[in-house]
């Protein structure tokens, strides 16, 4: 028996604001692949609910990643779309063995314009899936990477953030990134990003996980979380601001 109202009974609730949420994702396209970062904690208002969420998820089937801020279970719910996405284009593609090609099967721009689509969807519903997304993957030896935020717009970019990470990891980025970086230039430049993301956003966490996908042979991995190495010894840490210059007040 319902215990809502009448006037209440069978009407559709929609979210109004994300829960649960996690921070920046940060993606950077290297020379022979593309690398994403996210930390691990999930917080519920100003309480961390969870510190070891998986935040970067490699969709079976296909040679692509996504990552993901916002609501955590709007993530899901996307994560559970693209798994049943993948799995239905892979029995097509073995259905039509004899008519096509493994060219038809989701790669990483297809997920991210099938995304575009879904999150265009939501939003016009008056019901939006509170995430910004970053895509990246790799297809014939190109990589990709791109974001899709909740209303559906979409940019394809070198480097992205989301997060408080378009604030303060963007212009790092923007610094210091150039074509022929290498793999392991391009993770200690997204690892100084994060550590930033950690000292200035108190949403965020010293414990990350990376992704890679590479060109050279469409391979994806996904790291275990790890904790950065962080200090908090620098003069701007340990002594308030206004009493920079000396004088001994605020």
């Amino acid at each position: 028996m319902s215990m809502l109202p009448t006037a209440f009974a069978g009407r559709k609730e929609h979210t109004t604001r994300p829960i649960v949420t996690g921070t920046s994702v940060l993606g950077i396209v290297y020379d022979g692949g593309v690398l994403l970062a996210a930390d691990t904690l999930l917080s519920y208002g100003s309480m961390a609910k969870n510190q070891n969420a998986v935040r970067l998820r490699h969709i079976e089937g296909t040679t692509t990643v996504i990552g993901g801020s916002g609501e955590y279970s709007d993530f899901q719910h996307v994560t559970d779309l693209l798994t049943a996405k993948a799995l239905e284009e892979t029995t097509t593609t073995l259905m039509d063995s004899l008519y096509a090609d493994n060219s038809q099967a989701m790669n990483a721009v297809t997920v991210w314009n099938y995304l575009r689509m879904v999150m265009y969807s939501a939003r016009s519903k008056n019901n939006p899936l509170w995430n910004d997304l970053v895509v990246a993957g790799c297809q014939d030896g190109k990589a990709f990477l791109g974001s899709v935020d909740k209303i559906g717009t979409t940019v394809q970019d070198n480097f992205i953030a989301t997060g408080f990470g378009s604030y303060l990891a963007m212009p790092l980025l923007r610094e210091k990134w150039r074509p022929d970086l290498t793999e392991g230039e391009a993770r200690a430049l997204l690892e100084d990003c994060m550590k930033v993301l950690f000292y200035r956003d108190c949403r965020a966490s010293c414990q990350i996980q990376l992704a890679k996908c590479t060109a050279t042979d469409n391979n994806v991995l996904v790291s275990e979380p790890y904790q950065l190495e962080t200090s908090w010894d620098a003069e701007s840490f340990r002594v308030p601001v206004a009493d920079l210059d000396g004088d001994g007040g605020w």
